[in-house]
């Protein structure tokens, strides 16, 4: 069987130690190629990769300007966001530079595994809640109001609650609730999720 070839680009080595050790015992017919910059990745990795798992925060060249570099020498490889940052302009930006999801630091192994394995088969899910439910689970809302998706379309603008309040006259307290549902709608736990999970579905420009 073909050894599946991750590129793991992340400068803090105990990280990638320990999601390197994760990879290896999840994933056992797996090459995992290490560096600590983009410009070392670009120096060490070979011909064929399968996906690169990307810091956005690195020294010299950063993840997301790198994410083009990246995309010219391996097209075919997904590229996943690492990030302990949850700001949704740093999402967005990613996402429109060609990356295929954004990955929590902050997420269990277990959730980074099923998403890199899913991503592997060929599926593209913005979430890891999207990818584990399939579908809508039971309880949450099967629709957006039109003032949760005007929530929402702030939301991706990068505004916080407070922004949003002052920007559609309403409390603060009502925004964080609509956020809420909104975030059950799209099955995920974050606001940076959210704005993944809006853009890959189309309900956002």
């Amino acid at each position: 069987m073909k050894k599946i070839r991750i590129m793991l680009v992340d400068d803090h080595a105990m990280f990638r130690s320990g999601l390197r050790m994760v990879l290896h015992e999840s994933l056992p017919d797996t090459e995992i190629i290490e560096a600590g910059t983009l410009n070392e990745a670009m120096q060490c990795a070979p011909d064929q990769l399968d996906v690169v798992l990307l810091d956005i925060k690195l020294p010299g060249l950063n993840g997301v300007d790198g994410i083009a570099l990246i995309k010219r020498r391996w097209p075919q490889a997904p590229v996943l966001m690492l990030s302990s940052q949850d700001e949704p302009e740093t999402v967005q930006m990613a996402l429109a530079r060609g990356a295929t999801c954004f990955i929590s630091k902050a997420d269990t192994a277990e959730r980074i595994v099923t998403l890199l394995e899913m991503v592997l088969r060929g599926d593209v899910f913005a979430t890891m809640d999207q990818a584990n439910s399939g579908g809508n689970t039971p309880g949450m809302p099967q629709h957006l109001t039109p003032r949760q998706c005007e929530v929402l379309d702030l939301l991706c603008k990068g505004m916080s609650n407070k922004l949003i309040a002052r920007e559609l006259d309403l409390s603060e307290n009502t925004v964080r609730g609509h956020v809420q549902a909104i975030l059950g709608f799209l099955q995920v736990s974050s606001r940076s999720e959210a704005v993944f999970a809006a853009r890959n579905r189309g309900l956002v420009g």
